[in-house]
């Protein structure tokens, strides 16, 4: 029997997409300290929901609890930073090679590019920065492989967050992003799939230069084929009807 997750209380949601929110755009840094009296003041609630929001967003990997330090931003180092990139590197490119073979939609990730490129402020660039590439793996096809994404999803944005405080470089990866969109929407599946990892590999290298990456360094993607369909089971005189479901399969 499926399991039907319990919904957050309208308080703690309020209180984790704004604690989220300020930590992906710069406002807490990593190692800041997070006090729930403190925070519960400044959002007009009781430190009931504050706690909630702080644990869930310790399980995606935003804050770190310890029983000595209490409550913190998550440290971002070289370890961490390749960690992430691993993970990106396997699985994002793949899913944007289905999502272009599908011929999925990709017009939010076109309209995030137009809302990145006309921001006037870091906060909204990195936002829009998450949500396109979000745009770009989520219609692959498989949810699994888009909530295996999500999980990663805002601490890769941690990441970028402090590697943007220490080096502004908004102006190349727009341009790349513009190069990945473009072979897209061109259906050029393989080489967005391409572009894409060497956008994902050469924003690591710059920012953290001591990142070692794993295997899926590689200038080429390795192309995971899509699941087989079940073989037809052989047609028999006596069962003609039984060939024709396992050929649908």
């Amino acid at each position: 029997m499926t399991s039907v997750p319990t919904p957050i209380p309208s308080r703690t949601q309020y209180v984790l997409e704004e604690i989220k929110r300020r930590i992906l755009t710069g406002r807490l840094t990593p190692g800041q300290a997070l006090v729930e009296t403190d925070l519960a003041a400044q959002f007009g609630v009781s430190k009931t929901p504050v706690r909630e929001a702080l644990k869930t967003l310790a399980g995606t990997g935003l804050v770190v609890m310890s029983q000595y330090k209490g409550v913190t931003v998550r440290m971002v180092d070289v370890d961490m930073a390749r960690e992430v990139c691993d993970v990106r590197l396997l699985l994002e490119p793949e899913a944007l090679r289905r999502a272009v073979r599908r011929g999925a939609s990709l017009d939010a990730a076109r309209d995030a590019l137009t809302r990145a490129d006309e921001a006037t402020d870091t906060a909204e660039r990195s936002l829009t920065n998450r949500e396109f590439h979000r745009a770009l793996y989520l219609p692959c096809g498989n949810p699994l492989l888009g909530r295996m994404l999500d999980e990663v999803r805002d601490q890769a944005a941690l990441v970028s967050t402090v590697a943007w405080a220490a080096d502004p470089s908004w102006e190349r990866e727009a341009s790349e992003h513009r190069e990945i969109l473009a072979l897209a929407l061109a259906g050029d599946a393989d080489g967005a799939a391409r572009a894409l990892h060497a956008h994902i590999a050469s924003f690591v290298r710059r920012a953290f230069p001591g990142a070692e990456l794993g295997a899926g360094e590689g200038p080429e993607v390795q192309d995971i084929p899509e699941a087989p369909a079940t073989p037809a089971t052989p047609a028999t005189p006596a069962a003609p009807a039984a060939q024709k479901e396992d050929g649908q399969a």
